[in-house]
């Protein structure tokens, strides 16, 4: 497997292969490149960055990302959550939803865009 370390600014190109003793990296210029391509490969995370719903016909999405990592195999269940809420109000940081899907992380409002209905 091939990958492109997104660690540091290097961009190393990794070269990944399991073998009987583990993960063989190669490729890298730092220690960092083998710990990215470690979790890669066995537990790959990532951020979601996506709009919810709200009620103003003015702006009728909130931008919102996750404020931490989630399990890359979670991404559409995180989605299908977003699905389900509307939001009225919000500010730039407000926890729209708080623990989602039982992951340890918030999905938080990225913008005022809604702060300044009247």
């Amino acid at each position: 497997m091939e990958m492109i370390c997104i660690v540091c600014p290097n961009g190393c190109k990794l070269s990944v292969e399991t073998t009987i003793d583990g993960l063989k990296v190669i490729g890298q210029k730092c220690k960092r490149g083998i710990d990215f391509a470690r979790s890669e490969v066995e537990n790959p995370m990532r951020t979601i960055s996506t709009t919810i719903a709200t009620t103003s016909d003015e702006f009728p999405v909130l931008p919102v990302r996750t404020n931490g990592e989630i399990p890359k195999n979670k991404i559409f269940d995180v989605m299908k959550e977003t699905r389900k809420v509307k939001v009225e109000k919000a500010k730039l940081g407000d926890v729209i939803i708080e623990n989602v899907c039982g992951l340890g992380v918030d999905i938080i409002a990225i913008s005022n865009i809604i702060n300044k209905i009247k």
